[in-house]
């Protein structure tokens, strides 16, 4: 285990941007049989960073924008994987979806830093 307990900066009032919320789907059974989605949202606190910003893409279709954001948090979100789709970040009024995590669990009470891209393709 790390000495560095790096939580220490990531719950500094600070730092730490508590308006984040965590859209998690999960897969339910209807009344009718089939499956249907159901989505929870769960506020958490982290530090927002910028990754990549907002990049303008001129395509010969026309042009888009896409970007991502880079969150630390103690907050487990999830990437994908084992029959789960991918976590939805609401920050700042616009959603993301959870691309990466990178687990540093052994850094004092341990953390993740999530890399998150703009959902809402624009342009």
């Amino acid at each position: 285990m790390a000495l560095l307990d790096v939580t220490d900066v990531l719950l500094d009032p600070d730092f730490m941007d508590l308006g984040i919320i965590c859209c998690r789907q999960d897969q339910v059974v209807g009344p009718d049989g089939r499956a249907a989605n159901a989505e929870t949202q769960t506020p958490f606190a982290g530090v927002v960073t910028s990754d990549s910003g907002d990049i303008l893409q001129r395509i010969a279709e026309g042009s888009r924008i896409v970007g991502s954001i880079t969150i630390h948090t103690i907050f487990r979100l999830q990437d994908g994987g084992d029959g789960r789709d991918a976590d939805e970040v609401i920050w700042s009024g616009t959603r993301y979806t959870v691309s990466n995590i990178n687990n540093y669990s052994h850094f004092g009470r341990g953390f993740v830093s999530a890399t998150c891209d703009l959902k809402p393709l624009s342009g």
